[in-house]
């Protein structure tokens, strides 16, 4: 392994090249969000300005930061957009992966994300789901593998260049990636959540898709044991979750700065000298402030369970439970302030052009992602019994007959 001797950017200079980015991506976000316009635009920017390479270590070309680094940068973009984030969910985590590979065909994985490669995801499948296995099957033939079957809920696959499948290979689930423009590969828009809409979760086909011997990663989702994936992977929704809270803290704040009506009861004659809304604009700020500090301090656990382009096992428990402590506390905060923001305002503050309601949509369809009342029971039973955290999990029928 080689280490570079250059000196990953700080905080200040990541700030000041992404921070306006950020600003130009906020700048659309109402409109896109009205009109349904997909992040294609934004993500460009970001492979240009190469936010999707920060954790490619330096000597091949990335920026090298650590995980505290990005995922405060991922934070500020999930407050421009929340869609974002999703989408490159799996790309990040792919990146990772390649990090900790340390192999000649992981560094050259890496170099292709600095080139701009992105990375989606073919992993949920519909109907019956995957708990007794993928449905999806990859086979072999003479110049590699065949892929066919059907994936739902393939976040940020119509952004991406490659897609990250889960399959069935002889009964034992593997990862293969897949061009995402291969013959046999049909990617359908039909994701029909009401919160987050633009990260392109819908629907994947492949037919007999051809896949090149080398493009086998090893195990898949859902695989037995322990990982820093779910850890990682779950902390990518709480910064989606820490920057909803941000944007809807600033976007009541900036409404009620600007409001001149009142009521003939209320404490003051602007809205923004009123102590009752004084009062909730102080909780909205709070609720953004302890969910940013909850992610960025299992990041610094990540930090160091990935230390050295490296899984340190002994320190995969910490950072699952670690993870799982921020999800049930980040989701009650932010869940209340995207509704308490509406008590500052009368009818006028739900003028769906505001699309203030936008917050709380997406707020709650992130935190479905791994449902909260599973992680509590899980957490609860580790405390109580020493039982083990479930890490990759499944969704699905759990008998052939469920009814």
């Amino acid at each position: 392994m080689t280490t570079s001797l250059i000196a990953p950017p700080t905080d200040a200079e990541l700030d000041a090249t992404f921070g306006p980015l950020y600003a130009r991506i906020a700048e659309g976000a109402v409109a896109r969000e009205r009109d349904r316009e997909l992040v294609h635009a934004p993500i460009a920017l970001l492979k240009e300005a190469g936010f999707t390479a920060l954790r490619v270590p330096r000597e091949l070309g990335g920026s090298g930061v650590t995980l505290r680094q990005f995922f405060r940068q991922l934070i500020a973009l999930a407050a421009a957009d929340s869609n974002i984030p999703q989408a490159l969910r799996v790309h990040v985590n792919f990146v990772e992966d390649q990090r900790l590979a340390n192999t000649t065909a992981g560094d050259e994985w890496l170099r292709a994300v600095v080139d701009g490669t992105v990375v989606g995801n073919a992993i949920t499948e519909p109907g019956a789901g995957s708990v007794g296995g993928y449905a999806t099957t990859l086979t072999r033939d003479a110049d590699g593998y065949r892929l066919s079957g059907t994936k739902f809920y393939s976040t940020g696959t119509l952004y991406a260049d490659q897609i990250l499948v889960a399959a069935d290979l002889d009964g034992e689930r593997v990862g293969v990636l897949v061009d995402a423009h291969a013959e046999g590969v049909e990617k359908v828009d039909d994701w029909n959540g009401f919160g987050q809409r633009l990260t392109a979760s819908g629907t994947t086909v492949f037919t007999d898709v051809a896949v090149p011997a080398d493009r086998l990663l090893g195990a898949g989702y859902g695989a037995p044991g322990a990982t820093y994936a779910t850890s990682y992977l779950q902390l990518v929704q709480l910064a989606g979750l820490a920057g909803i809270a941000q944007r809807a803290a600033d976007d009541t704040v900036a409404w009620v700065q600007a409001r001149t009506r009142t009521f003939s009861h209320a404490a003051a004659d602007l809205q923004r000298h009123d102590p009752l809304v004084q009062q909730v604009i102080g909780r909205l700020s709070s609720a953004a402030w302890s969910a940013k500090q909850s992610v960025l301090a299992v990041a610094d656990v990540l930090d160091d369970v990935l230390a050295d382009r490296r899984v340190h096992e002994d320190l995969v428990p910490e950072a699952e439970l670690a993870a799982a402590h921020a999800q049930l506390a980040v989701i009650d905060t932010v869940l209340k302030a995207t509704t308490e923001l509406f008590e500052v305002g009368g009818a006028s503050i739900v003028d769906a052009d505001l699309r203030l309601d936008r917050h709380w949509r997406n707020a709650r369809t992130l935190a479905v992602h791994n449902p909260a009342i599973q992680k509590a029971r899980a957490v609860g039973d580790l405390l109580l019994n020493g039982a083990d955290l479930p890490y990759a999990w499944n969704a699905g029928s759990r008998t052939e007959n469920a009814q």
